[in-house]
């Protein structure tokens, strides 16, 4: 349980999560998970990374009971900045890292995936982020690199999922394939890349991450800011604890008046 890496000795290092039931990772999971995938691309011999999950689902987002459980906002802070650790780690790894998506991957899992080089998913692979039923903001900075402009606000505004197939009309998700092919998949493309001269794959790598036209770690800060700006009104509080207890979005429907 927790984040492990294994090297296969053909330049690929495998990088999994898991965290039962659902891996939603605890603030120290994030930075755990930022560490390994550093560690990894700053090996020679890797030359690729997968990053994978054991269990019903690729990621969940943080532990929110963790959050709710902790007096203050020090979990939030750890959260926040464990999170931006991971997704940046995904985006500065030295070799290109490959995703593979199984089941579902919403909140923080959009964040990783977006910072991804090649994503590949099994068919029942959901993507999406709950944010603001959560009463938090954050990743539609990565969201936006899976969906165009207009598809990444209605989904962010609604807090509806879209699957592993329309992100392949898309063109973000590389192949979607059974659940049981998926790891195979993920290898497969893994070491085509692996293959080619790792002294120029990095190159490349450290080339695309600078035309990027998007800032992507400061642009995600500054959507944090505004997370932190609902937690310090207590609006954040109402929707976590309304989560927690009835494992349902808070909606205007079901708010408790006073």
């Amino acid at each position: 349980m927790g984040i492990t890496s294994t090297t296969d000795g053909a330049g690929i290092t495998t990088v999994t999560v898991d965290y039962p039931p659902v891996n939603a990772l605890p603030s120290k999971g994030w930075f755990e998970l930022a560490d390994v995938i550093l560690e990894a691309g700053k090996d020679m011999r890797t030359h690729v990374v997968i990053l994978r999950a054991e269990g019903r689902g690729f990621n969940a987002g943080v532990d929110i009971k963790e959050m709710q459980a902790t007096e203050g906002y020090d979990a939030l802070i750890a959260a926040n900045r464990g999170c931006a650790a991971a997704f940046a780690a995904v985006y500065d790894c030295a070799v290109p890292v490959v995703v593979a998506v199984n089941g579902f991957c919403v909140g923080g899992g959009i964040g990783l995936v977006g910072n991804a080089d090649v994503i590949v998913a099994s068919d029942d692979a959901v993507f999406g982020l709950p944010e603001v039923d959560r009463g938090a903001l954050g990743a539609a900075t990565h969201l936006a690199r899976l969906v165009p402009q207009h598809m990444m606000r209605t989904l962010y505004y609604t807090a509806q999922n879209v699957t592993a197939q329309q992100l392949q009309h898309f063109g973000s998700v590389y192949d979607v394939v059974p659940r049981d092919k998926l790891d195979e998949t993920a290898r497969d493309i893994a070491a085509k890349i692996a293959a080619k001269d790792t002294r120029i794959i990095r190159c490349a790598k450290e080339a695309i991450n600078g035309i990027d036209p998007v800032d992507v770690k400061t642009s995600y800060r500054l959507e944090q800011g505004y997370t932190f700006e609902l937690n310090l009104s207590g609006v954040s509080d109402e929707h976590r604890d309304e989560f927690v207890e009835t494992g349902k979005p808070r909606t205007n429907s079901n708010k408790k008046e006073g």
